[in-house]
């Protein structure tokens, strides 16, 4: 395995990470009850995905 010759520096090491920005995931609104979700994901609030229930949701 590979070892280092030189250290990097903070300020080198810190300039290759500046292209990462943090970001709130992008939501959609359910088909069935209008609650926000992720992406491809079964709605937390009704338990409904793509118009199907794909969960029993206790209440």
């Amino acid at each position: 395995m590979a070892h280092p010759k030189h250290k990097i520096s903070s300020t080198r090491r810190d300039k290759r990470r500046t292209h990462y920005k943090a970001e709130a995931p992008t939501l959609a609104t359910c088909s069935n009850c209008g609650a926000a979700t992720l992406f491809h994901r079964v709605c937390p609030e009704c338990g409904y995905y793509r118009g199907k229930q794909a969960i029993e949701i206790k209440n």
